[in-house]
């Protein structure tokens, strides 16, 4: 699995601009944070630019080897971290926080309605009274439309390193059923000396806005307070959104 290899899928992701990005979750609080949760946090990036601001922070994945890599890498960066190894559909932390962030369309992975009802039970269930639950997800365009507004190959470049990332190929297609994807992801880093090449099959199930709405109000616990397409804040309907953001308070 892609996941099993942590700094490879961090490279893949290093055009996100995470310092940016936690600017504009934190703008959408009702008011600043003192603790945040970041689930299926995979590398645990945002946890880790929440943590070097001094907000309490804690990260959750499913994945063993993402948490070992998301400890050591708050370790290296000097900033205090909690890592949880558990499930996004029925972790218990025995606590509340001011904010939770699903980010990167982590809930692509929540394949029936069940387990995304059961998934916006545990983030009301740890959620401050006037705290806030921000979930990205990608835009629906990308799958319902020609009109994609993300590119499924790029490039990326570091010091020392070159890399490409061909996330899906042209035989993935989507189950109109069940509207999961096999997706086949190669990730290939080049250095100096050697060239890498990781690979591997991730199920991807599409979420529709409609279904999103339907899941939340199954759960009845939550409510959608903005939606927006991107984390500038453009309408959803905009043709410039490219993300599917949802920011929830509990009822």
């Amino acid at each position: 699995m892609i996941y099993d290899h942590p700094w490879a899928y961090e490279l893949a992701c290093e055009f996100r601009d995470i310092p940016a990005e936690v600017d504009a979750l934190l703008g959408w609080c009702a008011s600043p944070p003192t603790s945040v949760l970041e689930l299926a946090a995979g590398p645990a990036e945002h946890a880790r630019e929440f943590a070097r601001r001094g907000i309490e922070a804690t990260a959750l994945d499913l994945n063993a080897v993402m948490c070992a890599y998301a400890e050591d890498q708050a370790r290296q960066a000097a900033v205090r971290l909690k890592v949880v190894h558990d499930d996004m559909t029925n972790f218990d932390l025995g606590r509340t926080y001011d904010l939770v962030v699903t980010m990167l369309d982590s809930t692509a992975h929540l394949m029936t309605l069940d387990a995304m009802v059961a998934h916006f039970d545990r983030v009301a269930e740890h959620l401050a009274p006037d705290g806030r639950y921000i979930l990205e997800m990608s835009h629906p365009s990308d799958r319902l439309t020609d009109d994609h507004r993300v590119s499924s190959t790029w490039d990326f470049r570091q010091e020392g390193l070159t890399g490409e990332v061909s996330w899906g190929e042209p035989g993935d297609v989507l189950d109109p059923i069940t509207q999961i994807v096999e997706e086949h992801v190669t990730i290939t880093v080049t250095r100096e000396d050697r060239t890498e090449i990781v690979q591997g099959v991730v199920p991807y199930r599409f979420w529709t806005a409609t279904e999103l709405t339907a899941a939340i109000r199954l759960s009845g616990r939550l409510q959608i307070e903005f939606q927006f397409g991107d984390f500038a804040g453009v309408p959803l309907t905009s043709p410039k959104a490219w993300r599917m953001i949802t920011v929830l308070h509990p009822r």
